[in-house]
């Protein structure tokens, strides 16, 4: 299959950047609205709350002093970019393979946006287990984390079949 063919699986990445930005912007500003920028869904168990993030992933060097907002712009740049190459090499079987890194890509470019107009991202969704708040997070970064749950099982998947598909000795 042409790569403009696996491409096509960009439109999933563009829905992931549409809904990541619209519900980033529109939840900061009902969010400021809001007592303390919070607003209690299941008590102890889930909540919205506004938060930026200037770091990585659980803000991971978010108290740095600035330089590692152009480090995550250039490393979700680069990631992006590896990834779309990627995916237009994939075979036509190969669907599941497709979604997950078009939700990757997607994610990982609707945060790069944050950073680059905003110079930080931003996080509205906490959840908590038990008594632990999770770190707060956003959809970009669950669609990263369900393509990288998908990147995982097509992994398991592929390298079952090739074991089941290897002849006995």
């Amino acid at each position: 299959m042409s790569a403009s063919r696996m491409l096509r699986w960009l439109w999933l990445s563009a829905l992931v950047i549409g809904l990541d930005q619209a519900s980033k912007l529109g939840m900061q500003d009902w969010l400021l609205a809001q007592p303390a920028g919070r607003v209690p869904v299941l008590p102890g168990l889930f909540e919205w709350v506004l938060a930026y993030n200037r770091g990585a992933a659980f803000s991971f060097l978010g108290d740095a002093d600035g330089w590692q907002r152009w480090l995550f712009l250039a490393l979700a740049g680069v990631v992006s970019v590896v990834l779309t190459l990627w995916l237009a090499r994939l075979e036509a079987h190969e669907r599941r393979l497709a979604a997950a890194l078009a939700l990757v890509i997607g994610g990982a470019v609707g945060n790069l946006i944050d950073r680059v107009f905003h110079g930080h991202v931003i996080d509205f969704i906490q959840v908590y287990i038990g008594t632990w708040p999770f770190p707060v997070f956003n959809l970009a970064d669950s669609a990263i984390s369900l393509g990288a749950a998908l990147l995982v099982l097509d992994s398991l998947l592929a390298g079952s079949s090739r074991h089941s598909a290897t002849p006995e000795r």
